[in-house]
């Protein structure tokens, strides 16, 4: 099913121009009403003038998500205020959250990039979806939510957790669709076969998966426990939410909205532009946004860039499932972990080295964090109590930090192997790649 079949299938020539003229337009937007890109373009010696068409794009000035906190909250808005509708943020655990704002006309621009997604994954107005992403300031519920009224499913807002009565529900109301994180979708397998609940009574046939990294082995394992097509589904809430991106039936690439984001492959090192068919950090630019149009935003995803026609008919350049990060940000449950916020908690002990080890792994489909944790000799005890305590002050400090269970396991000083080099901080045991 093809949502938008005059802009999904178009000619590249005839979206070229259209990316060409929008481009045009959102850095003249930036310049006179962002003083963030102003300065940035003039450090540059640019003007709007100097942009003419996409053939430009690699002269703009690129975008991090440290600009986005650095301007935290509203200080990247290109309008007043009474412009936005509504705003969404990130959860903050790794700094300042990033803000993002949306007027009238991008909520309208996202339900339609939803719309193209859902459809693209073979949702349609006959469709009943149980939306278990969270909802609130996170983007994956509302923008699922409003993209699939746009197609005219019906929608259930169920939102994450409550995992019986998410049983209850696919049941009572005969869910077609369930979108949620990959890993909730194995555990709601496991659940199911717990409760005896017989998959053959339900009328499942479909889910819409994202907001953590998954591989091509555990989509067989949800298609094979719940039997179900599984679609991958990509998105950021820098650059829209959920909908960048969206797989078709053949399941060979995701087709990214190309006439509201426009992608691009660089070296993370260098900075320039990857040959077609390597492998790089995506990079896009919004050509549609009013309230945050964003300019060349690092997303440090890896990923390949498929411009061939799609056997689907779309034309839209499609992005390889991501194949990691550029950066050692680590995605566990959905929310993003750094080394750097563990570390800056142990070096406020004075009973912990900052000598740490973080051992990742996939246990019952869903991701864990176990924390192995050098003691300063000075209070390294046999006492088992002692230990206990200084156990229990870590995990709370921890998970208060980064809002998620982990496990912390003391070990002896000196224990942890010392790199001459970049530390190895992570052992990642989930074969994501």
């Amino acid at each position: 099913m093809i949502w938008n079949e005059h802009i999904e299938c178009m000619n590249r020539d005839e979206l070229r121009e259209i990316q060409s003229k929008r481009l045009c337009e959102t850095v003249e937007r930036v310049y006179y009403n962002v003083p963030f890109y102003r300065k940035k373009m003039q450090e540059l010696g640019l003007e709007p003038g100097d942009i003419k068409g996409i053939q430009d794009l690699s002269k703009l000035p690129f975008t991090t998500k440290q600009d986005l906190r650095d301007n935290y909250p509203f200080n990247l808005f290109a309008v007043p205020m009474s412009d936005i509708v509504r705003v969404h943020a990130s959860s903050g655990t790794t700094g300042k959250p990033t803000v993002v704002g949306y007027t009238r006309r991008d909520l309208s621009s996202w339900s339609e990039v939803v719309a193209r997604s859902l459809h693209c994954a073979g949702v349609g107005k006959n469709d009943r979806i149980q939306i278990a992403y969270g909802y609130g300031l996170f983007t994956g519920g509302l923008g699922i939510h409003y993209g699939a009224e746009k197609v005219g499913a019906t929608v259930i807002p169920i939102s994450g957790g409550n995992t019986k009565k998410q049983l209850n529900l696919m049941k009572d109301f005969e869910s077609t669709v369930i979108a949620c994180t990959p890993s909730y979708a194995l555990y709601l397998a496991e659940a199911m076969e717990e409760q005896g609940i017989d998959r053959s009574k339900l009328k499942l046939k479909t889910g819409i998966f994202g907001a953590e990294p998954w591989t091509d082995n555990m989509r067989k394992e949800i298609e094979s426990k719940l039997d179900i097509k599984a679609m991958d589904i990509y998105g950021l809430s820098e650059v829209m939410g959920p909908g960048v991106a969206c797989e078709c039936s053949y399941q060979n690439g995701l087709h990214i909205s190309e006439d509201h984001f426009i992608p691009e492959t660089i070296d993370s090192t260098t900075l320039k532009n990857v040959d077609k068919g390597s492998e790089g950090e995506l990079v896009f630019t919004t050509i549609t946004k009013e309230a945050l149009p964003i300019l060349r935003y690092r997303t440090r995803d890896l990923t390949v860039l498929n411009y061939d026609k799609c056997e689907c008919g779309r034309t839209m350049v499609r992005m390889q499932k991501c194949r990691g990060r550029s950066d050692d940000m680590l995605i566990i449950r959905g929310v993003n972990v750094f080394p750097s916020q563990i570390e800056s908690v142990l070096l406020e002990m004075s009973e912990t080295k900052p000598h740490y080890l973080l051992i990742v792994d996939r246990k019952n489909n869903l991701d864990t964090l176990e924390i192995w944790v050098e003691v300063h000799e000075a209070f390294f005890s046999d006492e088992i109590r002692k230990l206990e305590n200084l156990t229990k002050k870590i995990t709370h400090e921890i998970q208060s930090t980064l809002g998620i269970n982990v496990k912390v396991k003391l070990v002896e000083p000196k224990t942890i192997e010392r790199s001459e080099g970049k530390a190895k901080r992570i052992v990642d045991r989930r074969n994501l790649v």
